[in-house]
């Protein structure tokens, strides 16, 4: 894949860990000028959920040829465990959140910038103790479709990554991990799990597609289809 982002200026908003910095890494060795943003341990603190910490970010970083957010906050329980206060954070930081960033970023952009957020299977897939976050997911589908026709010629795109060993599963035990990467390969038409390249080789491909906008990506094995 030919990858250059030579002059362009990229931030990343959750770009600290996982995905998001696999991303930092691939779009900085193509060529880009990128801004790390984070809630905490990067080199500029933005909390999707607090509009004033954007607007000052937005303010003071000058313009941006692409925004990039993997911003989210999961509440994974069951319907009678659900918290409201949880419940509203999922849906700020995964929709609220781009909102947010789209106000006040899109004004600095020029014509060929992009916007680039991530959703996910589970908006597509349903399972029991995945309500808030599907919900979530599928209503970022929604939102890029809408952000992409009143933004234009700004182009808004999201990617839906199916199960990804991103570092995200690390927290697991061992045996546990390994049982819902087995899973998840089972249900693959792939039949693997998703790898960081995966992912990033689509990002880089969104960066430069210029004729697309409003469309969410699965990068997800046709795990949706099984």
């Amino acid at each position: 894949m030919s990858e250059n982002l030579t002059g362009k200026r990229i931030l990343v908003v959750g770009g600290a860990r996982g995905i998001g910095a696999e991303i930092v890494r691939r779009t900085e060795h193509a060529g880009a000028r990128v801004v790390v943003a984070a809630r905490s341990g990067a080199e500029v603190r933005i909390d999707v959920t607090d509009e004033t910490a954007i607007a000052v970010a937005a303010e003071s970083l000058g313009d941006f040829d692409h925004v990039i957010s993997t911003a989210s906050a999961h509440h994974d329980v069951p319907v009678a465990a659900l918290e409201n206060d949880k419940i509203h954070a999922a849906f700020a930081a995964k929709v609220i959140g781009p909102l947010l960033l789209a106000k006040h970023f899109a004004p600095r952009m020029p014509a060929g910038g992009s916007f680039l957020f991530f959703s996910g299977i589970v908006g597509w897939k349903p399972k029991p103790g995945t309500v808030v976050k599907g919900a979530a997911n599928a209503a970022l589908a929604a939102l890029v479709t809408h952000l992409a026709v009143e933004l234009a010629p700004l182009r808004v795109n999201a990617i839906a990554p199916g199960i990804t060993d991103s570092g995200a599963w690390d927290r697991l035990p061992d045996e546990r991990r390994r049982a819902l990467y087995n899973g998840a390969a089972a249900a693959s038409l792939a039949g693997r799990v998703g790898t960081l390249d995966d992912v990033t080789d689509t990002t880089m491909w969104l960066l430069g597609a210029g004729w697309v906008t409003g469309e969410t990506i699965h990068v997800d094995g046709g795990t949706r289809h099984q």
